[in-house]
């Protein structure tokens, strides 16, 4: 894993105070799995041309992923967010799905078990809207039946990190700061075969390139984060569409936390609805951490 450091300071300590802090809290007495859509094919094979290479500029392909998603409509998505700290390793899963045209998603985030194998928390169902994340069964004092909604462009991580599951939106708009990309090989991400990107992104570039509804989240990132690469592996189809992407971010709080942010893309075309809730059922009270 490469390990990037990040200046101390707001980013860790957002993640931590709204969303993070119920896994993190965790890790003294949790295992992590495999990340999710991670199909363990060597990705170094034979390329998708007769030469055994991709055409065009690997960069500018990479770059392209957000409005080709937006094209497509929208998607079924799996989320996995693999965090490591002390030698130690948890991850969170998500699923559910992501209207890009519109800029709206639902996922349902499931925690990791206790050390015992129980469940310890019940699944936190996020909605994912421009500027906002809503989320339900947050727990820490906020009553089953409320909803919290955070403000993600005073996030200082922008919801890269906070809510257990990278936005696919914003995980697909990070790509548009790609740099000293190459191209890997051919290899399949659930049966269909993909073209297998490697390189780095900046935050701060994306965000200037980014569409409006995600633009805030990012600027917001790169304040918080700075202005380091973000290493990624992104998995792209023969119509350019984005099959998968894996992120590693790098924060430090109380240590260095390396934090694997895998977003698994399929279903393409699939109707998804987002209720918001109504305004008498969002918390307005105090969360504890």
């Amino acid at each position: 894993m490469v390990v990037h450091q990040h200046r101390r300071g707001r980013a860790g300590r957002a993640a931590v105070a709204v969303g993070l802090a119920l896994a993190v809290a965790a890790l003294s007495g949790c295992g992590g799995d495999a990340v999710a859509g991670d199909d363990g094919r060597s990705a170094a094979g034979g390329g998708a041309g007769d030469d055994g290479r991709a055409s065009g500029d690997p960069a500018a392909t990479v770059r392209a992923a957000a409005d080709a998603l937006a094209r497509t409509g929208s998607a079924q998505a799996r989320t996995a967010m693999e965090m490591a700290t002390g030698g130690t390793r948890v991850t969170i899963r998500g699923e559910g799905g992501v209207d890009f045209k519109n800029r709206m998603g639902q996922l349902l985030v499931m925690l990791p078990d206790d050390a015992k194998g129980k469940a310890e928390h019940r699944p936190i169902t996020e909605l994912l809207v421009p500027g906002a994340l809503y989320m339900k069964n947050r727990g820490a004092g906020v009553p089953a039946d409320k909803w919290v909604r955070v403000d993600t462009t005073a996030l200082a991580d922008g919801n890269l990190v906070t809510g257990g599951a990278t936005d696919p939106m914003a995980a697909a708009e990070l790509l548009r700061g790609a740099q000293e990309v190459t191209y890997v090989g051919e290899t399949e991400v659930g049966g269909t075969k993909v073209r297998h990107y490697r390189g780095t992104t900046d935050i701060a570039r994306a965000a200037a390139q980014a569409s409006p509804a995600v633009k805030g989240a990012l600027e917001a990132a790169a304040k918080g984060f700075g202005k380091d690469a973000v290493p990624f592996d992104a998995y792209l189809d023969s119509e350019g569409l984005l099959r998968k992407v894996r992120h590693r971010f790098t924060y430090v709080n109380d240590g260095v936390i390396d934090v694997s942010s895998t977003t698994l893309l399929y279903g393409f075309g699939t109707p998804v609805t987002v209720v918001l809730p109504a305004e008498r059922d969002i918390y307005a009270g105090k969360i504890a951490d």
